[in-house]
């Protein structure tokens, strides 16, 4: 059985320079990044800025997915973990809720040569050389565009009425209601869907929970980039443009028009992997890191699938 868990590198800038915070844990007499095991019921995403929260006081979204690490525990069960880069506001540093206790005695802020010196663990520098590498190249400040298939529907051969009011099934609301803390780990604040019921009612839970509107396009229909796929392009284009954290749910079909549109951002290793998510199970999201250049100068530096947790009681 693998044991897993997730963390990020909360980053910011001072005067120019790159700042890493690291966690002294007194139990173990270590310098590590701050991470912790999965609950029951939570995805990775949201177990990360959870765990940032407790561990350092720091309210974060999560910016590129750094990779994952995997190593044996005494016990000999695997255990997996996943980091993200995260960027601490300001606001969100200023408003730091962290008290030392037996888990963490200090959280401190260092250079990456000062990590390199500090740090316990060889395999966590791995993760420092990536976050350099993307600060330097002008690569760490993104933002995310999540593509979300709808949840799971009730299948077309049961469904005698038109296609525009096909319903979630039992399992695709609780789909909806799983999504809601992995956007929100992600900071969306744009919500755009095909206005048809499956697409709307699995982003409306997040919509509501967050008190933003839910944008409706026509375009996002299966209908719509069947009789016209430019103009579904277009809208995506456009959603691209403002540079927003967004979330756009639509259909299966209509997936290779908005794949085809992303991928004109991303370079052709990058390409392979947009494309594989035409293979997007419902409810599944390909989330895509965007750099916050205009026009065509935005370009692709990460890509993560997401899949909502539903605990086998939900499921039922």
């Amino acid at each position: 059985m693998t044991v897993f868990a997730a963390g990020a590198l909360c980053w910011r800038e001072v005067d120019g320079q790159l700042l890493i915070a690291i966690i002294h844990r007194k139990r173990y007499g270590d310098w590590s990044w701050p991470k912790g095991k999965v609950d029951a019921g939570e995805s990775l995403p949201q177990a990360a800025v959870r765990e940032i929260r407790e561990e350092t006081g720091y309210k974060v979204k999560l910016g590129v997915h750094l990779g994952k690490q995997n190593y044996m525990l005494q016990n000999g069960a695997a255990k997996e973990v996943h980091y993200w880069a995260a960027k601490v506001t300001d606001k969100a540093l200023a408003k730091s809720t962290f008290k030392p206790d037996e888990e963490v005695e200090k959280v401190e802020w260092k250079t990456p040569v000062e990590l390199d010196q500090l740090l316990t663990y060889e395999q966590d520098k791995e993760f420092l050389v990536k976050l350099v590498e993307l600060h330097q190249q002008g690569l760490l400040m993104t933002r995310p565009f999540v593509l979300l298939r709808h949840a799971k529907a009730t299948p077309r051969n049961q469904w005698p009425k038109d296609e525009a009011h096909r319903p979630l099934l039992p399992l695709g609301q609780e789909q909806a209601k799983a999504i809601v803390p992995i956007l929100a780990a992600y900071g969306i604040v744009t919500v755009v869907s095909s206005p048809w019921s499956r697409c709307a009612n699995t982003v409306l839970p997040y919509a509501r929970s967050k008190g933003l509107k839910l944008i409706e396009r026509g375009q996002l229909t299966e209908f719509g980039n069947a009789n016209g796929p430019q103009r579904t392009a277009k809208t995506v284009e456009k959603l691209l443009a403002t540079g927003s954290a967004a979330v756009l749910c639509s259909h299966r079909p209509a997936l290779p028009t908005i794949l085809d549109t992303l991928s004109k951002h991303a370079t052709p290793a990058q390409e392979i992997l947009i494309h594989e998510a035409r293979a997007l199970e419902p409810g599944q999201m390909l989330i895509v890191h965007l750099t916050k250049g205009e026009g065509n100068k935005r370009r692709v530096v990460g890509l993560e699938i997401q899949t909502p947790t539903i605990q086998a009681e939900e499921a039922k």
